[in-house]
């Protein structure tokens, strides 16, 4: 997912939940004359450690209990640490992690947090990402707050990395990285010499538009470690396709063009924000495959295109992985 194409929440809501914020420190105070108590108790009693992020300067508590997690990237991370969040935002793009959300609570959409719900959590950490700036100031009155910055989804290696360092699970994070690779590497062996024959094309049906996927996309990083090679269609690094194109991980491509998506295999998906948005992509995926182009491109001819989950367009090490598992379920046997 680009996150930096997601509108976060109007001033007005902002302003109206800083009154809600506001009003409710003030209650605490006046329920616990002593001071004992308070809903944004930032101990200074507590040890902590300080952490520089894409919203200032954070002491994050050396032990926390009760994280919140604003984004897919934030929560899918912490899970692949061993920490499962008290509650997160969860979209329809996180499915793929639904065996693991027992006992989470939702709090609301991307970009659009439930603050009224987080204050109710009484979380001590809230993990995020930098497109939510503008309601850090009414987060970190909740709770220390961390947003990371994260340009673009091919950047998921760095945030993970980040993240980790953050929730002081440096180790844990290297081990699960290590397994990444180690999966890799028998990826590669079982492939062999077709390793560097075979180009992989990756293409997302939305509503209104056809997109192809570049190489410095987050399933383009994944089919980079994995020695697989890409179109040259598709064959461009983040920096180039944000000068060519205006946007650093994919480009949309007419009908017209669409000898663009070819490849010896091609992985596609239609996954949307609403269930209704899904069922209008999959509607232009049955017309393009009617198209004279798309029937004559070398991978539909050879049945080597795979309809996938969203989690191609993931944002954590868990998606990833998740990759790897179709790599190895349509790749090995192409010849």
């Amino acid at each position: 997912m680009n996150y930096s194409n997601i509108k976060i929440e109007s001033f007005t809501r902002q302003w109206r939940l800083g009154i809600v914020i506001f009003i409710t420190l003030l209650l605490a105070v006046a329920c616990h004359h002593d001071g004992s108590i308070s809903v944004n108790d930032h101990s200074t009693n507590t040890a902590c450690h300080q952490v520089e992020h894409g919203a200032g300067i954070t002491c994050i508590p050396e032990k926390f209990e009760r994280l919140v997690t604003l984004d897919e990237a934030s929560l899918e991370n912490a899970i692949a640490l061993g920490i499962k969040p008290v509650a997160a935002v969860i979209s329809d793009f996180s499915s793929y992690l639904q065996d693991q959300l027992t006992g989470v609570k939702n709090i609301g959409t991307i970009g659009e947090p439930n603050l009224e719900s987080i204050l109710a959590i009484k979380p001590d950490l809230i993990l995020g990402l930098d497109f939510q700036q503008s309601i850090y100031s009414l987060t970190s009155k909740i709770a220390p707050t961390v947003l990371f910055n994260f340009e673009h989804s091919g950047q998921w290696k760095e945030i993970f990395t980040n993240i980790s360092l953050a929730l002081g699970k440096k180790e844990v994070a290297q081990q699960v990285m290590a397994q990444y690779y180690h999966r890799l590497e028998e990826f590669k062996e079982q492939m062999g010499d077709n390793l560097s024959k075979i180009k992989i094309s990756v293409v997302r049906i939305y509503t209104d538009n056809i997109n192809i996927y570049l190489r410095d996309s987050f399933c383009g990083i994944v089919l980079q470690d994995a020695g697989l090679s890409r179109p040259e269609s598709q064959n461009f690094t983040a920096s180039e396709a944000a000068n060519l194109f205006g946007n650093s991980i994919q480009v949309s491509i007419g009908n017209e063009l669409i000898q663009k998506a070819d490849g010896d295999v091609i992985f596609i998906w239609t996954g949307e924000n609403t269930s209704q948005a899904t069922q209008i992509a999959l509607k232009r995926l049955e017309q393009l495959k009617a198209n004279p182009l798309w029937q004559n491109l070398k991978a539909v001819q050879k049945n080597k295109v795979y309809l996938v989950p969203d989690y191609w367009i993931g944002s954590g090490i868990l998606a990833a992985n998740a990759i790897i598992d179709d790599l190895f379920k349509y790749v090995i046997d192409t010849p």
